[in-house]
């Protein structure tokens, strides 16, 4: 996809803040730390677009980025791990669940896991709930420069034997790093919001 356009919209906190105009929305996933930010970066060839950071938990708010004034990606809270306190983590699964549940322009979810460890009972969870919701998803398996190719190659069948991934359900290599999986990731991106 050519990126002309991408810019940062609003953080929203309650669902009755987001955006109007019912353009497509595609929503990023996954654990804190897992790769979120640095993905959407990569994705619209920015590097500070999304804010990164080494902390897990510094993404606290549905955050809505504007492409091609065309569709948004949604950079969700992580779930996991977190240096927030406790009451504020809790808060932040009935704002994913509902934003996922009932949010209309969701055309699909790409979730991240770190492809360097088996997915969590966490990421089970949520690949279980989306495919019980009807969700399109595509799970993206992060951080793939940080391991050798045949390395790289046996953590996603972790990966997919984990989550219980069918051979038509999607799992892409990917590293903002290399670029990896990038193009393969618009294509997805691109059948979504058409």
């Amino acid at each position: 996809m050519n990126i002309v356009s991408a810019q940062f919209v609003k953080s929203v906190a309650d669902l009755k803040q987001c955006p109007a105009g019912g353009r497509p929305e595609i929503a990023l996933a996954g654990r804190s730390n897992v790769g979120k930010s640095s993905l959407l970066n990569c994705l619209v060839n920015r590097h500070n677009l999304a804010r990164t950071s080494n902390t897990p938990g510094r993404t606290r708010t549905l955050n809505f980025y504007l492409i091609n004034n065309r569709f948004y990606l949604v950079d969700l809270p992580g779930y996991g791990f977190a240096r927030v306190p406790e009451k504020m983590r809790a808060g932040w699964g009935p704002l994913i669940e509902g934003y996922l549940t009932h949010r209309p322009e969701l055309r699909g979810v790409l979730q991240l896991v770190d492809v360097r460890h088996p997915p969590t009972v966490q990421d089970v969870q949520l690949y279980q709930w989306l495919k019980y919701h009807g969700l399109p998803a595509v799970v993206v398996a992060t951080k793939a420069d940080k391991l050798s190719r045949s390395q790289g190659l046996r953590q996603l069948q972790v990966i997919r034997q984990v989550l219980g991934l069918s051979g038509d359900d999607l799992l892409i290599k990917f590293s903002a790093r290399t670029r990896e999986g990038r193009e393969e990731l618009w294509r997805v991106i691109e059948s979504w919001v058409n």
